[in-house]
């Protein structure tokens, strides 16, 4: 009976107020803007993974790149141009003026180009921060970067008459020509220089949609929105922050300053200015990461145990064995997995690039600390500002400083036993007597037989 009861209601609605409607009307569709007007890099790697999040939140219709660029680091518009491919979003690019280099690579991934009139496009060659083009590795991966980029958009099948052409829509060799000045391609280039398209020439040879002068004009008479909304994606404070520490050279210098921190720090007595270094280098390194939900528990706590054990291996088990070995993999290790969007120990979904640019930024950050810790121990105490880190004042007679005994002078030659651990400085006993020493060599252990070799300002020295 209640059945029927709500059936009879839901009529005489109906009837009563005829001109009701409980249908909703079409939504105006969403069209997401991500501005790319500056050098490639992990600030823009940032601002694009977060407006194609919005833009799926909003269930955009569309995403539209508003892209004037140079160019910038490689790895990351790999990045950038693999989210563009893995969108189920339609994803278009208005070239305002440059897609170079990088920013071409990226441009080629979208589903439609449209171009400025006057804008250019192309010229992808490898090349270091100072202008000269990189190895011929790095080259070929481009190369295939950008064949592989333009193949992905497939191919038509044109019917003419009996004949049927099979035809890419974005000639791969073409693209790859963009990168390689010795790619021919015949009625196209074959002036033995890198390609770079006008938007004329890339309207010609398929690698622009349409010429327009506003973003307007590309959505209502190339894409067919009579009526949208369009949404700015506008980056927040903590975006650009992080942006700039994911960026590969910031990332760098943090390892560097990891590095030379924990190793200086081991050189002087108590607790100072190079463990805060040291300390504040890897919570900039590890806090965006840890935040963004790349670096997990696990892998901030590899990286503090293989510090741990690296300690040990220096202050308690002296030489290089299974802790120091041990150490410096777990270091690596959670430098390295902190970079990779791996979920635990599943690496199904991580993009080889994302681990080739993990392990380059970790080797190169340790190269750059190797080599400042070489620099850097040269300069201490020297001149500059690095005159206050060291005592460098000579105590001589001139400035009125009386000399001590010399006794230990004599010693020089004889036999003697190490009270303690010499790790490298500790206590000798030669003839019954306890002096201060110093290692010429590694650490020596207590109990074990040493010699003195030589004297100087005051310190004996033995093996």
């Amino acid at each position: 009976m209640k059945k029927y009861f709500k059936t009879l209601t839901f009529l005489l609605v109906l009837t009563l107020f005829p001109t009701q409607s409980f249908a909703q009307e079409d939504s105006i569709p969403v069209i997401l803007q991500i501005n790319l007007q500056r050098n490639i890099g992990g600030t823009t790697w940032v601002h694009t993974q977060r407006g194609f999040e919005k833009a799926e939140r909003l269930n955009s219709a569309a995403v539209l790149i508003h892209m004037n660029t140079y160019g910038g680091e490689v790895i990351f518009a790999d990045s950038i141009r693999t989210r563009i491919l893995n969108s189920r979003i339609p994803v278009y690019v208005f070239i305002d003026n440059n897609a170079a280099s990088a920013g071409a690579l990226i441009a080629i991934a979208c589903d439609k180009i449209f171009m400025r009139e006057g804008s250019t496009m192309g010229a992808a060659t490898v090349v270091d921060q100072t202008g000269a083009q990189v190895s011929d590795k790095h080259q070929s991966y481009m190369r295939a970067t950008m064949r592989a980029t333009a193949e992905a958009h497939g191919k038509d099948t044109i019917i003419s008459g009996s004949d049927t052409i099979i035809r890419w829509r974005r000639d791969p060799l073409i693209a790859e020509a963009m990168v390689d000045a010795r790619t021919v391609v015949p009625n196209v280039t074959d002036s033995g220089r890198v390609l770079t398209f006008s938007a004329r020439e890339a309207m010609q040879h398929g690698f622009c949609d349409g010429i327009a002068e506003s973003i307007d004009e590309i959505l209502v008479n190339f894409l067919g929105f009579d009526q949208y909304e369009l949404i700015v994606f506008q980056p927040s404070g903590w975006d650009n922050i992080k942006g700039f520490f994911m960026s590969s050279m910031i990332q760098g210098l943090l390892i560097m300053l990891i590095i030379g921190g924990i190793y200086f720090e081991l050189q002087t007595p108590g607790i100072g200015f190079p463990l805060g270094v040291a300390i504040l280098a890897a919570v900039l390194y590890f806090l965006p990461l840890y935040i963004d939900g790349l670096a997990a528990h696990w892998e901030i706590l590899l990286f503090i145990i293989g510090v741990g054990l690296l300690l040990v291996e220096i202050f308690v088990f002296p030489g290089f064995g299974i802790a120091g070995i041990s150490g410096i993999v777990l270091i690596v290790a959670g430098l390295v997995l902190s970079l990779v969007g791996n979920v635990h120990f599943n690496f199904e979904a991580v993009d080889g690039s994302e681990i080739g640019r993990a392990l380059t930024t970790v080797a190169i950050g340790l190269f750059g600390g190797l080599v400042f810790v070489v620099y850097m121990s040269t300069k201490i105490g020297s001149k500059g500002a690095l005159q206050k880190i060291a005592l460098s004042t000579t105590l001589d007679n001139q400035s009125g400083y009386i000399g001590v005994s010399m006794t230990e002078k004599e010693l020089v030659g004889k036999t003697g036993t190490a009270k303690t651990v010499l790790r490298p400085s500790g206590k000798v006993e030669v003839e019954g007597r306890v002096y201060d020493a110093v290692s010429e060599q590694s650490f020596i252990e207590k109990g074990t037989q040493v010699h003195v070799v030589r004297y100087e300002t005051g310190q004996i020295y033995v093996v």
